[in-house]
């Protein structure tokens, strides 16, 4: 697949997933996106923390951590004005309500999935 590569041109990701296996996958995914992860969480209150202290363009977040909606995490990453894709299993109804409106890539996903999730958002708060 030509033009995968450095579609992110190193904009950096802060990816919110409790299993690691998962999150070490999507991070590999992101590297050859060409995206930075800026950081990495595996539950909601270090995930609010890492929201508040590291610079990052965009955030991938799992709905659900560790049997907890990812709502705080995500009002938070809005509160900082940055865009964020919610990574589900469960499709959209499993977005907590006021986010259902919010970009949503089905779990398991594919790189070009990945991709065009990310620029779409991107694209989104830079219009």
């Amino acid at each position: 697949m030509s033009g995968i590569t450095n579609a992110g041109s190193q904009r950096s990701v802060l990816l919110v997933e409790d299993e690691v296996m998962i999150r070490m996958m999507v991070a590999d995914m992101l590297d050859e996106l060409g995206y930075r992860v800026a950081a990495e969480a595996g539950d909601i209150d270090e995930a609010v923390r890492l929201v508040q202290s590291t610079e990052f363009d965009i955030a991938i977040l799992d709905v659900n951590v560790n049997g907890k909606v990812i709502s705080p995490v995500a009002e938070a990453v809005k509160l900082r004005g940055r865009p964020f894709v919610f990574a589900t299993g469960y499709g959209s109804a499993g977005l907590p309500e006021k986010f259902r409106d919010s970009p949503t890539l089905q779990k398991p996903f594919q790189m070009e999935t990945l991709r065009r999730a990310l620029e779409d958002a991107l694209r989104d708060v830079a219009a």
